[in-house]
């Protein structure tokens, strides 16, 4: 695969571009739409948490055809297995009689692949995206297929508090960059959303880009400058998730577990591309901000204490806004 070179204006014009095909079938939800192309150009995975009927699944159909990828849903139940998810050796015989094992791929060969409603399926069938989230490859019966480039994985789930899901496993939660919640609709976007699914025409999408251009993105993101002081917030602010000597009182009193370096990493890369959308090749303290609760929300292990009283870990996170200084 070739990949294009790319300049910070050609970045802001296919991202708009992307953005504005999006907008043609999701009404408003305009943040949700932005952390969801800020992951997919950061080479990370997304988790949309919402109730049902928000448009999560309609989003990243959406975006698979804006963006030419390879397509692929997954229909998470509580019988799914991994083999359903990963593929499978089965038996085959030839003409002449031979006998010989031939791997079938599972859908998560493909380059983005839906995971709907992951929090349906039981713990061990999650699992089998662990491999595949990190290191974009498939192991099965001790051979490693790799999977195509580039590769996403959206996932969707239910809130936890709704009857018939299971929790994520912090492991697999920490390899989504980005958790984002999908709000309700306002009333007008509630109307419009009327006017365009109960008619008799359906938008028509274009395509904004392709599979090489979004690896040219990406690589072009990665070489936006962090300064030193801004680097240094970000580590501030991951610290400061810990209990152990965070300034932030509903950190030391709600929260069993913080972020992993992973978060660390989720703001600096999801910094880097916010900085660019905005027409800027030098990373702030407001794109750190922008991008902190979507890359920190799902690693912030919550205490008994915390989950008996509601604390939300966005509640946390804007604790940490006015506990951590931006200059130390």
């Amino acid at each position: 695969m070739t990949t294009p070179e790319l300049t910070a204006a050609d970045f802001r014009e296919t991202a708009a571009a992307i953005e504005a095909e999006v907008g043609k079938m999701i009404v408003g939800q305009a943040d949700v739409v932005r952390h969801v192309l800020v992951a997919i150009l950061a080479g990370g995975h997304a988790l949309l948490e919402g109730v049902p009927g928000l448009g999560k699944t309609m989003l990243i159909r959406t975006l698979g055809e804006v963006l030419q990828l390879q397509f692929s849903r997954i229909q998470f139940t509580p019988d799914l297995m991994p083999a359903d998810i990963t593929g499978t050796d089965i038996m085959e015989e030839s003409s002449g009689g031979h006998r010989a094992f031939r791997f079938q791929q599972g859908p998560v060969f493909a380059n983005l692949v839906l995971a709907d409603e992951i929090n349906r399926a039981t713990p061990k069938t999650q699992s089998a995206l662990l491999e595949a989230m990190q290191e974009q490859t498939v192991t099965v019966a001790n051979k490693t297929y790799p999977l195509p480039r580039p590769f996403f994985v959206l996932a969707t789930q239910n809130p936890l508090e709704m009857e018939g899901t299971y929790p994520l496993p912090e492991a697999q939660l920490d390899r989504f960059l980005f958790k984002v919640n999908v709000p309700f609709p306002s009333t007008e976007e509630l109307t419009e959303i009327l006017a365009r699914t109960t008619g008799k025409e359906t938008p028509a999408l274009s395509h904004a880009a392709r599979a090489e251009q979004l690896v040219a993105m990406q690589q072009l993101a990665r070489q936006v400058p962090v300064p030193s002081h801004v680097s240094q917030y970000i580590s501030r602010l991951v610290v400061a998730t810990h209990p152990a000597g965070s300034p932030s009182s509903r950190v030391r009193q709600y929260v069993r577990y913080g972020a992993s370096p992973r978060g660390a990493q989720a703001l600096a890369l999801g910094a880097k591309i916010t900085a660019l959308l905005a027409g800027r090749y030098n990373v702030s303290f407001q794109d750190v901000t922008a991008v902190a609760p979507a890359g920190l929300r799902h690693r912030l292990i919550l205490n008994f204490e915390g989950q008996a009283e509601g604390i939300q870990p966005d509640d946390v996170i804007n604790d940490l806004f006015n506990t951590v200084p931006q200059d130390a």
